[in-house]
């Protein structure tokens, strides 16, 4: 064989053998996707989430349907030997002359009052907060910061000395104006506005010759929704849920709200003795007052999901 005709053997290459290893063989599976695996300890911890937060709603509804004896007598998480609602209904709408209804229409005063009052003042401040510099801003708003960790509690009996030297104890007022003072919602209101109004948008309104009040109210209450809602609904339950300072500030049963009438009708009761205690309908009472800030909650809900898609779209 010469040179010429020398051909140089060079031998097959094979593809490489796959590897098998216990991680590849979850992505071989039909339908999976990677990054699908599930927490297991994560999936646990969110249902314990759920059933801290709706078991207790789930006794207050079967309860409801429950009379005193069955209270007692019967499964807390199943429902008595009769369905008792609609008497627990009838004894809480008729008891002392129907006062649930006048400590219902109390509350809805308070609430919505203190909630339109504390979501336009926390817009107002957080919005300027926002936008503008001015001296002493920055103190200003780190007390508003520190006053966020103060309890409530604590400014009760301070708040209470002040509206006695005032006067305005056991009145309407002694529950709404504290009410108004949000700090958180001041706090959320300046972090949305300088992330949602954008200030070349307020530039070109200057120009256009809007005062700075046509701004805020035509341009960018409309841009702060979400946040307004936020705060509105925050103050809602805050004030729909206080007991400690209508109990402090009222003395009048004509001026209770729900929280604390539902309390005294239960004490008053007991008091009477214990075959005259109305566990069942105090009970039915708590799950009434609860309907309206539900309504609010799934009627509002649509506001937040509308501010989230806007800033989805967002450049």
């Amino acid at each position: 064989m010469t040179g010429a005709d020398y051909r140089p053997t060079v031998p097959p290459i094979s593809a490489p053998l796959p590897v098998d290893s216990g991680r590849s063989a979850p992505s071989r599976r039909r339908g999976h996707r990677p990054g699908s695996e599930r927490s297991t300890v994560l999936t646990v911890a969110i249902w314990t989430c759920v059933a801290y937060f709706l078991l207790p709603l789930l006794w207050l509804v079967i309860s409801s349907t429950k009379s005193n004896s069955d209270l007692f007598s019967s499964f807390g998480f199943w429902f008595g030997h009769a369905f008792s609602l609609w008497d627990n209904l009838t004894t809480l709408f008729t008891q002392q002359n129907g006062v649930f209804l006048l400590w219902s229409l109390n509350t809805v005063t308070y609430s919505l009052t203190s909630a339109v009052g504390a979501a336009f003042l926390a817009t107002a401040a957080g919005y300027g907060f926002a936008m503008y510099r001015f001296p002493g801003d920055k103190a200003i708003f780190s007390g508003i910061l520190g006053s966020i960790m103060i309890p409530a509690t604590a400014l009760a009996i301070p708040t209470y000395l002040l509206f006695a030297a005032a006067g305005v104890t056991n009145t309407p007022f002694a529950v709404i104006v504290p009410s108004l003072l949000s700090p958180f919602g001041v706090f959320l209101m300046r972090v949305y506005a300088a992330d949602a109004i954008p200030k070349s948008l307020l530039e070109a309104a200057r120009i256009d010759g809007a005062g700075e009040y046509r701004i805020f109210f035509k341009v960018s209450v409309r841009l702060l929704g979400p946040g307004i809602v936020t705060v509105f609904l925050f103050a809602l339950v805050s004030t729909w849920n206080n007991y400690f300072l209508p109990l402090i500030m009222l003395s009048n049963p004509k001026l209770f709200p729900l929280t604390l009438g539902l309390a005294q009708l239960q004490a008053s009761s007991e008091a009477g003795g214990g075959s005259a205690a109305l566990f069942s309908t105090v009970i039915t009472g708590s799950l009434v007052s609860i309907i309206p800030l539900v309504i609010a909650f799934l009627y509002l809900q649509r506001y937040w999901q509308s501010g989230l898609a806007s800033g989805g779209v967002k450049e």
